[in-house]
């Protein structure tokens, strides 16, 4: 698996505000752009993914809609890889693996999901340290 940042030469970046139904355009906007890069909608990285995206991006619209009134999602691919990052300009940083250790909830559920699809994750702060990005990257 590539996780070169040159090798993801396909992106792809909506951002919307949080509102009832978000969660479903960021989902059908994944599938659609997903489609339209190639990528068969049977291939076993993409159900984890959507589920992965879906988590994400519900926790960005439900914990941070007070200080974050829209979310971005970045889309990425390249032959091998899969990436994708859910924005907000919540400055809570999860810890998805600290959030895994004995947790039930929504984090859980997505750490357990992209190690067993041999993904990783990555929480990226914002430079004013007002927000973050949650990455996660997917073997293809």
């Amino acid at each position: 698996m590539s996780t070169d940042s040159e090798s993801l030469s396909m992106r792809h970046v909506l951002t919307l505000p949080v509102m009832p139904g978000a969660v479903r355009m960021v989902r059908e906007t994944a599938e659609l752009t997903f489609a339209e890069w190639g990528i068969d909608p049977s291939h076993p990285t993409l159900g984890p993914a959507l589920l992965i995206l879906s988590e994400l991006a519900t926790n960005s619209i439900r914990h941070a809609a007070v200080t974050s009134p829209s979310i971005t999602v970045i889309f990425a691919a390249g032959e091998y890889t899969l990436a994708f990052a859910v924005h907000d300009r919540h400055p809570y940083h999860p810890g998805v693996f600290a959030a895994a250790a004995g947790g039930t909830g929504g984090l859980a559920m997505i750490a357990e999901v992209m190690v067993q699809s041999g993904g990783t994750c990555v929480v990226r702060r914002d430079a004013d340290g007002g927000g973050k990005s949650v990455w996660i990257t997917l073997p293809l």
